[in-house]
């Protein structure tokens, strides 16, 4: 309540200064808001020279009392509280209010912040240029502005870097990031910093540069598990699975004994990098897996590179972290790589047929049957691609929500028919050949509830995802039981489902060649050796259309595509080119 007085100004603003250094570090959270305590000692140094400054804004205030307070004594706790405000600002990402106050406190002319502006980066060039005036051997501070300065330089350079990272601008981003990486931090803000180079080094295209940069990050702290994550990713961009996998085992064996835990706070500085620089991108960047989910992509490359073992076993033990709530470990607005939950089931299903434990594989989709059949309606059809609006109007919130609700029907019934379809080759792999077809025509019977399109009018040629992921069940599911109807003898329906599989998928070379085997089981030799030609012509050629145009199925179909494929193409060529070589010796008379 005293009125100020320029004798006891420097006390009084350094007290000001070491007091918001120590709430500013002791609360170790992000500093939000304006530097109120700051605005109203700006203002005492005003009210001390007859001035007054309660209607500006604060860079107003910081320019009016540099720009008209001259008092030698009050330069360096001025100084220093110009710091202070800086880490306000910067922790706010008011890059250009922090530029503004260092060209105040140094003093720039316009004509020196003009060639600041041409340089690198104005901010850091004015940053360095500020001269920290000498501290008082009679105001003892709890930290110094020398230091204080080194934290600010630190930090805009990583805040710059983060920005022009997210800009795409990489050359640039990798320029500032690299400086960061040489200021004043704390080995954990350094590992944080070579894990934005590794990423800013992966997003040009240079992956070993970023494996450098991110193993650099874990020397550093092996704390830093988002860089061990990262890792991982880059090996897979390399296609070196066994590098990748053995990232995600150890990623995974630190997560389960040491969960990431709070950052803890120097004990040497109050105000910190970690405290200036808190943006959305490096929340992202640094985003911490849990055990599930790195559980999840172990058994996903597992099963991806054919280690079928591996991935039953990774499979299982993350269901088992299902039931013990996984909802609880993975926020849903974490970013999760997991999938929903019955593809996770569908995909354990695959990985058990394919390690030949079809009575477990028969199981595990038998839940996810149970669980979707009340959630599929009667009928569901779709005439057009079922895409949201980008730029929706106000009227349309009603027919968004029906499109939403139709595409998850979609899924529901995709997941269901895929149980069904496992089943199917699970039982035929165990040779029930009946039993199989009653899955199969289980599957066959729920595909029936999508209408493609309406009456009289030719389905679309582009189809939405979830309806192609139908369309090649049905398919599949059409291979599987003629298949079975031609072990049964039951020839004459065999070729029926693979003509209709052709229907689906003109050319498809399992269903070509099934169609060709049946017409050969029905003695209809002739018209087998034709079109075993005409489609052994267009093989190679449709392979390239579908590696052109083919959008990647769904994991869970993996064991189904493997056991659709044709087993006798050699016994079933010979005997056709021997039927043909037989024909053109002994033409009919």
């Amino acid at each position: 309540g005293l009125p100020a007085a320029l004798p006891a100004l420097p006390l009084e603003l350094t007290v000001l200064y070491n007091s918001l250094l120590f709430t500013m570090g002791a609360s170790h959270s992000v500093i939000e808001g304006e530097a109120e305590e700051i605005r109203q000692g700006l203002l005492r140094v005003l009210e001390a020279f007859g001035a007054c400054g309660q209607d500006l804004s604060t860079e107003e205030l910081w320019q009016k009392v540099l720009q008209e307070v001259t008092a030698e004594e009050l330069q360096a706790p001025l100084h220093r509280l110009g710091a202070l405000q800086a880490a306000w600002w910067l922790a706010a990402r008011r890059l250009g209010s922090t530029a503004g106050l260092f060209w105040l406190l140094s003093n720039t002319e316009d004509t020196g912040r003009a060639r600041c502006s041409e340089g690198e980066n104005e901010l850091l060039s004015l940053l360095r240029a500020w001269q920290v005036p000498p501290e008082g051997a009679s105001l003892p501070l709890v930290q110094s502005a020398k230091d204080l300065k080194e934290i600010l330089c630190t930090a805009a350079a990583f805040l710059r870097g983060l920005q022009e990272l997210e800009a795409e601008n990489f050359p640039t981003a990798l320029s500032l990031l690299q400086e960061a990486a040489g200021g004043f931090c704390s080995k954990r803000v350094l590992a944080q910093i070579y894990t934005c180079l590794g990423c800013c080094a992966q997003q040009m295209g240079k992956p070993q540069t970023a494996l450098q940069h991110l193993k650099r990050a874990l020397q550093v702290d092996f704390q830093c598990l988002p860089a061990l994550s990262h890792v991982a990713a880059v090996y897979h961009e390399l296609g070196q699975t066994e590098a990748e996998l053995q990232a995600l085992a150890l990623l995974y064996e630190a997560l389960e004994k040491n969960p990431p835990a709070a950052a803890s706070s120097s004990p040497y500085f109050l105000i910190q990098t970690e405290l200036l620089v808190r943006t959305p991108l490096l929340a992202s960047i640094l985003r911490h897996r849990h055990p599930s989910e790195v559980k999840y992509l172990l058994a996903q490359r597992c099963l991806q590179d054919g280690r079928v073992a591996d991935a039953v076993e990774h499979y299982l033990d993350f269901l088992v972290l299902l039931q013990e709530g996984l909802e609880q470990q993975v926020p849903l607005d974490s970013g999760s790589a997991l999938p929903r939950i019955p593809e996770v089931f569908l995909e354990a299903a695959s990985a058990l047929e394919q390690a030949e434990r079809h009575q477990d594989a028969i199981t595990m989709c038998e839940e996810v049957i149970s669980r979707t059949t009340d959630l599929i309606p009667r009928m569901l059809r779709v005439e057009e691609k079922l895409e949201q609006p980008e730029c929706p109007s106000p009227g349309t919130g009603l027919a968004g929500g029906l499109l939403s609700q139709k595409k998850e029907s979609l899924c529901c019934l995709a997941w269901r028919a895929a149980g069904y379809l496992h089943q199917g080759w699970a039982w035929a792999a165990l040779g029930e050949s009946k039993e199989a077809v009653t899955q199969f025509s289980r599957c066959l019977s729920d595909l029936l509830r999508v209408q493609l399109w309406g009456s009289g009018v030719e389905p679309t040629e582009n189809l939405p995802p979830e309806v192609e992921v139908l369309q090649k069940i049905r398919m599949l599911s059409l291979i599987g039981r003629g298949a079975q109807f031609l072990e049964l003898g039951r020839h004459k329906e065999a070729l029926l489902d693979f003509q209709h599989s052709l229907q689906i998928s003109p050319g498809d070379p399992a269903a070509a060649s099934y169609l060709v085997q049946a017409l050969w089981k029905l003695n209809r030799k002739q018209e087998a050796a034709a079109r075993w030609q005409e489609f052994s012509q267009s093989a190679l050629e449709e392979d390239r259309q579908q590696e052109r145009q083919g959008r990647p199925f769904p994991l869970y179909l993996g064991s189904c595509l493997k056991r659709a494929v044709f087993p006798h193409s050699a016994s079933l060529a010979r005997s056709v080119q021997d039927y043909l070589r037989t024909a053109t010796r002994d033409p009919p008379s």
